[in-house]
């Protein structure tokens, strides 16, 4: 371990890590994950926030719409700004002055698809680095040691990732490796007060492997479960089979993460077979590209029909973005590429997806969610309302 003060983990009477399931409607959950830096409302979206940013959002702006939990990305910031860098800073929560949960990923996905040169062995990855071509090394070990730089809530087990459709054999060689990078992970683990470990399920979209990734994940036990190597170009139907044959091979009291996804349709049908977590970069991303997410579906102020529009995004929102600026004027931002355009697309976006899953936990709770499910469809069906 790096000769470094890690962060300060919370206050020392921070609770235990634990999940609490209250309530569920066929499949579907409602529970809370209490970590050292407060509590999270599942089901949960988890704004991502790669290297110690949600970008074009202040971490307020974030807050405010009611997210719990950030995302933090462990390869993005072990090149940038590095994590014995962020500890002597204070860890991630005060760097980024976000004092609420925080899950960082293991860095695995991006070495996987973002570094050159990348080897894989037993020990684990050595890779060069995408942004000035510097040679690293990433092992389960090292992952949960920056990891533990940061200082987040929840932290995760190094894994190897395998885009779809693949071979069999490939699967089956990644999630065996996983497995064993899996206990050297659960072993590696600085288990502080309040702060978790989640394994993650791999097998891609083979339901045998995905059952043995998830046995032997619940033998070695963690504090919560996460499938991952889904929506890396597989059809939203074989996601959802997986999803539908795996969930219920995970602990009921544990939380469940579907990693990198999704949008909202994919969320929807996440929580409908017992996902409690999510994480993606679409909101974020396509509001810099000037698309948004509303009740009626998506919108692209790119288009014309909007050159002339005085109604904002969505009347009834409580999302200032959607509410208070024209259609018109949005279009005007997104075409002359103008930051505040990408900055309030973004902000209305990260609000639909936080609303969404308001909406969502209050069905679940009052034993309405498939009727509320039924609404949400039919409204994204009925599409966005033709221009005046």
């Amino acid at each position: 371990m790096t000769e470094l003060t890690r962060p300060d983990a919370a206050p020392s009477e921070a609770p235990a890590f634990g999940f609490a399931l209250h309530a569920t409607d066929g499949t579907a959950r409602r529970g809370t994950v209490t970590t050292a830096h407060g509590e999270i409302r599942t089901p949960a979206f988890m704004p991502v926030g790669t290297l110690g940013t949600v970008k074009c959002l202040y971490p307020e702006q974030v807050r405010a719409t009611g997210a719990d939990i950030l995302l933090g990305n462990t390869y993005h910031l072990m090149l940038r700004p590095g994590a014995e860098r962020v500890a002597g800073q204070g860890g991630l929560h005060r760097f980024m002055n976000w004092p609420h949960p925080i899950l960082t990923d293991s860095g695995g996905f991006q070495v996987m698809s973002l570094a050159k040169l990348r080897k894989i062995t037993e020990k684990g990855v050595t890779f060069q680095s995408h942004v000035d071509g510097s040679r690293h090394e990433l092992t389960p070990e090292r992952s949960l040691e920056i990891q533990g730089l940061l200082g987040s809530d929840i932290q995760m087990q190094l894994d190897e990732c395998v885009a779809l459709p693949a071979d069999r054999r490939e699967m089956e060689r990644a999630m065996e490796l996983s497995l064993r990078w899996a206990a050297r992970s659960k072993a590696a683990f600085f288990g502080r007060r309040g702060h978790g470990l989640f394994g993650i399920v791999q097998g891609g979209d083979d339901e045998e492997l995905r059952a043995r990734s998830a046995a032997g994940l619940v033998e070695i036990g963690f504090d919560g479960y996460a499938l991952g190597g889904l929506a890396v170009g597989e059809p939203q139907e074989v996601m959802f089979r997986v999803i539908e044959a795996t969930a219920p091979a995970l602990p009921a009291d544990r939380p469940r993460y579907l990693m990198g996804v999704g949008t909202p349709q994919d969320i929807l049908g996440g929580v409908a077979r017992g996902i409690d977590m999510f994480d993606c970069v679409m909101p974020t991303r396509a509001g810099r590209h000037g698309l948004a997410y509303t009740r009626y579906g998506k919108v692209n102020l790119r288009n014309a029909r909007h050159a002339d529009d005085p109604r904002p995004l969505d009347a009834a929102s409580d999302c200032p973005a959607a509410r208070d600026w024209s259609r018109a004027y949005l279009h005007h931002l997104v075409r002359t590429g103008e930051a505040l355009g990408a900055m309030l697309l973004t902000h209305v976006n990260v609000a639909y997806y936080q609303s969404l899953m308001a909406e969502l936990r209050v069905a679940i709770e009052t034993g309405r969610f498939a009727e509320v499910k039924a609404q949400i469809e039919a409204d994204w069906a009925r599409g966005d309302i033709a221009a005046l």
